[in-house]
């Protein structure tokens, strides 16, 4: 089994806030992965993105990739998911190009559709996104994320759904622990989880904490420190409990001081990093 931890995007210590300035300090603070956030915009070149795998490479830091988050595969507006696509496969792009893992994507919002109505639609655009993944060539996989929001696309279930009715080695899930907490509004079962994931050779996945609102008594999709909501100790255990292969990208506000929290828990439980 291997355990890859890191942050999304440059870590705050970071005194160089570059890409390259992000991997030089997790490879000082013993981390082994970083999530190149192109949230905004992709704001790394071809060539740019060569260099940093090259560097991600000789330091043994492996890569995943967020794309854009203007992103709606699902809108009515078939503008707005033509250049939802041509933002997913511009990451597509980069991370082959830095020979990254996955491009994790927050795919859509279901809108007016009813729920099979959005599946039947995500099957289509799916496969249209995989055409264009193999135009470009490669490995990266499209990684699509369990969301927060039950008016976002999807859960965990449905995108299991989408991967096994997909059926392709392009496509896979970023499961994040603290969407699934939300969707659970404080609970998950971490077991259970796994269990669904256990045909999968490697999980990509984020961890934090969320918020707490007392007026509305509910969780929100508000990222925190890691502290107990969730808490990350009995996922640990069952991660080794099982052996699995997985990377776990921070996404607390602050990154890489739960990467190395999370990392600290791990060593305490008996793995060896």
């Amino acid at each position: 089994m291997r355990v890859f931890l890191g942050p999304a995007g440059i870590p705050v210590a970071a005194e160089e806030r570059t890409t390259t300035g992000g991997l030089l300090t997790l490879r000082r603070l013993g981390l082994d992965a970083m999530e190149v956030e192109f949230v905004r915009s992709v704001y790394l070149s071809r060539g740019a993105a060569e260099s940093v795998g090259e560097l991600a490479d000789q330091l043994g830091i492996q890569l995943t990739v967020h794309a854009p988050y203007f992103i709606n595969l699902l809108s009515e507006k078939r503008e707005t998911v033509e250049a939802s696509k041509r933002r997913i496969l511009e990451s597509l792009d980069r991370a082959e190009a830095m020979k990254a893992e996955a491009v994790v994507v927050h795919p859509a919002y279901y809108g007016k559709l009813d729920r099979e109505e959005a599946f039947e639609e995500m099957k289509t655009v799916t496969h249209e996104l995989l055409d264009g993944a193999e135009a470009i060539g490669g490995k990266a996989k499209l990684a699509y994320e369990t969301m927060a929001k039950e008016s976002q696309f999807a859960g965990l279930d449905e995108l299991l759904r989408l991967v096994e009715t997909v059926k392709s080695s392009r496509l896979t899930i970023c499961v994040d622990f603290a969407h699934l907490y939300v969707r659970g509004n404080g609970r998950i079962n971490y077991a259970e989880v796994l269990d669904k994931l256990r045909n999968f050779s490697h999980i990509y996945s984020h961890f934090s904490n969320m918020k707490y609102n007392p007026k509305t008594r509910r969780f929100t999709d508000i990222h925190e420190p890691i502290d107990d909501h969730p808490p990350f100790k009995p996922l640990a255990e069952e991660i080794l409990r099982r052996g699995i292969d997985i990377t776990i990208i921070s996404e607390s506000p602050i990154l890489e001081a739960d990467s190395l929290k999370m990392k600290e828990t791990l060593k305490e439980l008996g793995y060896k990093l």
